[in-house]
């Protein structure tokens, strides 16, 4: 309901113009092939590609990333990693480094900074990570904390088919075709305050982000920050 009003209250407009400065619905710029550049809807990008008005009711399902949004979960852990660094930006890159057959000097590909997110709100980034990291210490990922290192997450649902009007949480989809089954999603940064790894997780098909996608997360994040694998947690 939170993200339903607040979407309402901004318009779509801004949605997609804020969302916009975070790389969605752009080419990542990434030094690979066939990168996907997604889509964030606006009443203008309506008309040129279905010829139809925007309606009210879109704004709402904008809000919560349904609807017309498409995002990759590479633009999702670059966007993170924004999150995470308060704003500034870098262009995700594969290649780590250039060896020169002849002289067998190896070179570091340097970070490609892009420019940072501007907030006008004193405080705004500081007030989204202790949102996020209340996600994982007692919200919809809780099942992810550790003592180890402190997580700031977000867990999401993405719907594949329409459902009933008032289902909200994680249901059971135990009795829906897997095809239909909604995908999972997790995206994180760790140590949240002093990150050092940011991490994007979707399950296709795998139900709820909390209970699917976040203890993938978890595992990925142990093995980089802790040198350690580890055991999923329990649901």
């Amino acid at each position: 309901m939170y993200f339903y009003t607040l979407a309402m209250k901004l318009g779509i407009d801004k949605v997609h113009d804020f969302l916009s400065l975070f790389g969605l619905g752009q080419q990542p710029g990434i030094d690979l092939v066939g990168a996907q550049a997604g889509v964030i809807p606006s009443p203008e990008w309506k008309r040129k590609t279905m010829h139809q008005p925007w309606y009210l009711g879109e704004t709402v399902i904008t809000g919560i990333g349904q609807g017309y949004m498409l995002v990759t979960p590479l633009q999702l852990a670059a966007a993170t990693a924004t999150l995470s660094m308060h704003g500034q930006r870098y262009a995700p890159r594969v290649l780590h480094a250039v060896g020169d057959p002849l002289s067998g000097v190896i070179s570091d590909t340097a970070p490609q900074a892009l420019p940072a997110v501007q907030v006008d709100a004193p405080g705004a980034w500081d007030l989204i990570v202790k949102a996020m990291a209340g996600a994982v210490s007692y919200g919809t990922a809780a099942r992810i904390s550790t003592s180890k290192y402190a997580i700031a997450g977000k867990t999401g649902t993405a719907q594949v088919h329409a459902k009933k009007l008032g289902v909200m949480g994680e249901e059971d989809e135990s009795d829906t075709p897997e095809p239909l089954r909604d995908h999972a999603w997790f995206i994180a940064f760790a140590p949240a305050n002093q990150p050092r790894i940011a991490v994007a997780v979707l399950v296709e098909h795998g139900g709820g982000g909390g209970a699917v996608a976040a203890p993938v997360a978890r595992q990925v994040m142990d093995a980089y920050l802790l040198n350690q694998a580890s055991t999923p947690p329990t649901p």
